[in-house]
């Protein structure tokens, strides 16, 4: 197996993309300066804003790091389930004092604009969300000198992404935070998701390409874990959300830990795609009404989103975790890799010492 990937960070720690504000720079360069993978995630920014960020991280770490874009995503949406959904969320307009969002201010993200910046300016790591990339653009990288992989939550995704010249596969489990990374979003199948180890066993066997692992991992025996299991590297969202140099909001931190959110659940409520997010009060009145309509949901809650955080108001915020939110630690990022890299090799260690069966010795 290649160790292309690998190769460019010792520890086999890789610290999710998560969009909308929470992998700013400082935290990517916290992360790559300690021996993991720190990441940007270019969803939701302009081009131009991705560039900026890339420009400042470079001045904060000589280290590999990478960045993550979403795939345009094709009209999946009915307009009248988005119209129906706007009726409903009136009442929060009216709460927050606001206007709900416009539902069609775009469906590719700015795709084509930022692959142009990426390829003009090459960076050692670059993934995609929602979708698989054409073989013209992962070779373009490639011969960029830029590292690819893309997200798959099933072994027929994994295969597509073999398929597409790839570098390496991002396995996301169900447990994972924030969004699901499906390349095709179909509402039949938003209880389809499959876990983090069955998930790595089947895609290990679906393709030959390195396998990274996503999805309520928090520790480093998780980390071995998935190593164990056939993955080179683990990818961690939730664990860095609480560092102090995440970008998260002070609430959504705070939530991570706090007894009154005790559970998760994946939901469309705030997006109109499947994204794990801590249960509140905006989840359990609007999730089971939210359509199948991404990013026409996320474009029409925007600004209730906005208008809760602006009032310190949880309960309308997306908060998005993954299972294992109630084991985040407050540590400096930088601090949480030495902390996850020294477990991981206790357990290794571990693992290593145990004598074997021998067969049933009772």
């Amino acid at each position: 197996m290649s160790s292309a990937l690998t190769d460019l960070f010792p520890h086999p720690i890789v610290q999710a993309p998560m969009a909308g504000g929470v992998s700013v720079p400082q935290l990517a360069a916290a992360v790559s300066e300690a021996g993991g993978l720190g990441f940007l995630a270019a969803g939701y920014k302009t081009a131009d804003g991705m560039y900026q960020e890339i420009k400042q991280l470079r001045g904060l770490t000589g280290r590999p790091f990478g960045v993550n874009v979403f795939m345009p995503q094709a009209e999946y949406a009915e307009s009248g389930a988005v119209e129906m959904y706007a009726h409903q969320l009136a009442g929060e307009a009216a709460w927050y004092e606001t206007e709900l969002g416009d539902p069609d201010c775009g469906r590719d993200d700015g795709y084509d604009a930022k692959l142009a910046v990426l390829l003009d300016n090459p960076v050692p790591v670059v993934s995609f969300h929602f979708g698989v990339p054409s073989r013209e653009v992962l070779d373009s990288l490639r011969r960029a000198g830029t590292f690819t992989l893309v997200t798959a939550t099933t072994a027929e995704e994994a295969r597509a992404v073999e398929r597409a010249g790839a570098g390496a596969v991002i396995a996301q489990g169900v447990e994972a935070g924030g969004h699901q990374g499906t390349h095709r979003d179909l509402a039949e199948n938003d209880r389809a998701g499959i876990g983090l180890l069955s998930l790595i066993a089947q895609v290990r066997e679906a393709v030959s390409i390195p396998i990274v692992a996503a999805g309520g991992i928090m520790r480093g025996g998780q980390i071995a874990a998935v190593l164990a299991a056939g993955a080179s590297a683990a990818q961690l969202g939730t664990a860095f959300l609480a560092t102090p140099e995440s970008g998260a909001h002070t609430l959504h931190k705070q939530a991570l830990t706090n007894p009154l959110y005790a559970r998760t659940e994946l939901t469309r409520a705030f997006t109109g795609r499947p994204a794990r997010a801590l249960v509140n009060r905006f989840l359990r009145e609007h999730g089971p009404y939210a359509p199948a309509a991404y990013p026409e949901i996320n474009h029409l809650t925007a600004p209730l989103r906005k208008a809760a955080a602006k009032a310190g108001d949880a309960q309308g915020m997306a908060m998005w975790a993954g299972q294992g939110h109630r084991m985040a630690r407050e540590l400096p990022a930088g601090r949480l890799v030495e902390v996850l890299a020294a477990e991981l090799a206790e357990a290794r260690t571990a693992l290593s010492e145990r004598p074997g069966t021998g067969g049933d010795r009772r």
